[in-house]
């Protein structure tokens, strides 16, 4: 799977093998189910599927990397021997632990929301494996990261943590055609700060390195949409996803894909009207 292969951008669906993320914790926790849901999400149009072994959700805790190996593992050796190989699977994991043996079962992206500072380690595993690495912004901890989140320039700073997280990845040889950077929303962010991340998208894409967007089904739509059920932010999600596209995101990290796919061909054609 070649990321920049694609002239549109590229939808990522979302499988939680657990039992407590925030949208859709223990849905898909069976593993059986875990398939199923990613081969329907390919149906529907999705170019990778991103399969995450412990919830990122306000409040979580950590789980231990043997846990999350026994969870997602299962899955992902299935996905890569059912699912067409222009498909890419990605493993959503802050250890290099699970992502080395996440890729060793066939997957071919990591996704760390720490942006490899949760292990020393994870960079190194990317570098040498050769694959892309998604590195994304998050202000403290799941546990911790909603907890008065505060910043001077939220858009600047995030941005500037991001180009220092590049720098350290090509330090430790990482391709930088193989780097994608996300600005987290949602991860350590108030409401306001998510709104002005979004206003500002361009600030990230104008870096030249593709940007990932994962705003599915986030708290603070339902905020200003008055609606409390994360199931039913499925046009607030497509909303941000026509936004992304029009700002020159590459990837979009979605719970409903057929809907936001929808979403991001009339934006994208839209947007290549523009251009003529």
């Amino acid at each position: 799977m070649k990321l920049l292969d694609h002239q549109q951008p590229m939808l990522m669906g979302i499988v939680n093998v657990t039992p407590d993320s925030f949208s859709d914790g223990g849905r898909f926790f069976d593993h059986g189910l875990a398939v199923a849901h990613a081969e329907a999400m390919v149906e529907e149009g999705a170019d990778i599927i991103d399969v995450g072994g412990e919830s990122t959700r306000p409040g979580a805790q950590r789980v231990a990397a043997a846990e999350q190996i026994r969870r997602t593992l299962p899955v992902i050796q299935r996905l890569r021997g059912q699912l067409p190989l222009a498909v890419g699977v990605s493993i959503d994991t802050t250890s290099a632990e699970v992502a080395r043996e996440a890729l060793d079962a066939g997957a071919s992206l990591i996704n760390d929301i720490s942006a490899g500072r949760d292990d020393p380690e994870m960079l190194a595993v990317a570098a040498e494996k050769g694959v892309p690495i998604v590195l994304m912004h998050m202000q403290g901890t799941p546990a911790t990261m909603q907890d008065e989140p505060r910043y001077e320039n939220v858009v600047e700073e995030i941005r500037d943590f991001l180009l220092r997280r590049v720098d350290a990845a090509l330090a430790a040889g990482v391709a930088r055609d193989r780097i994608i950077i996300d600005p987290g929303i949602g991860f350590g962010k108030s409401r306001r700060h998510n709104l002005v991340l979004m206003a500002h998208l361009p600030r990230f894409t104008d870096t030249g390195l593709p940007v990932l967007l994962g705003a599915s089904r986030k708290r603070f739509m339902g905020s200003i949409c008055a609606e409390q059920q994360s199931d039913e932010l499925v046009g607030a999600t497509c909303a941000a996803t026509v936004l992304g596209v029009l700002a020159g995101v590459r990837i979009l990290r979605v719970h409903d894909v057929k809907a936001n796919r929808q979403a991001m061909q009339v934006a994208w054609a839209i947007k290549e009207a523009g251009r003529s």
